[in-house]
């Protein structure tokens, strides 16, 4: 049915003389992100998501990740990770510590399909601060200042979206330059 009604509405548009714009997805880490792929599919071709994607591999959530959704994910690039004090990554690596590690990891997890303007309207919304629970059980507040999205951890640390709307065909991914970290 669905199916039947886009193809009638690309009929009208089409009868009408019109067209439609697609935005494309934003470059991430100097690989295309394609909406016809999952998180994790698109997610491994990232330069600037290599430990992102080696910590979720470590804490087994690729079958999650490649799941049907719907997720929004806050990714945090490499340098994120690496700003975190020496040997915390290492150290959530070990296979001893995976519990830790998918706790980090599923704190940047919402299940919901959550664009920005979504989000800013949220907030809006809520009056400049929309709280947000996330797979992990995480409580993040999320704020904006302009065009640009602020997502807060429960540490007072804030992560920016430095690229936004990353669509895929199980969610979305918002890039973020600070890992969200929980209540240990």
């Amino acid at each position: 049915m669905k199916i039947a009604l886009r193809m009638l509405a690309a009929t009208a548009v089409m009868a009408a003389g019109l067209t439609v714009a697609h935005a494309e997805n934003p470059m991430v880490g100097g690989a295309a992100m394609y909406p016809d792929k999952t998180i994790v599919e698109n997610a491994v071709n990232s330069k600037d998501h290599t430990t992102l994607v080696a910590a979720v591999k470590a804490a087994g959530l690729v079958d999650t990740l490649n799941g049907e959704g719907p997720f929004t994910v806050f990714a945090p690039t490499n340098e994120a990770f690496e700003a975190l004090p020496d040997g915390t990554v290492e150290t959530l690596l070990k296979p001893e510590n995976k519990d830790q590690l998918t706790k980090v990891l599923t704190c940047h997890v919402v299940a919901a399909d959550a664009h920005a303007a979504a989000i800013m309207k949220m907030v809006d919304d809520d009056g400049g601060t929309h709280p947000v629970e996330t797979v992990g059980g995480c409580k993040l507040n999320i704020t904006y200042e302009g065009d640009k999205v602020m997502v807060e951890d429960e540490n007072g640390n804030v992560a920016n979206v430095t690229i936004a709307d990353v669509d895929q065909s199980n969610g979305v991914i918002h890039v973020i330059d600070k890992v969200l970290l929980p209540k240990m």
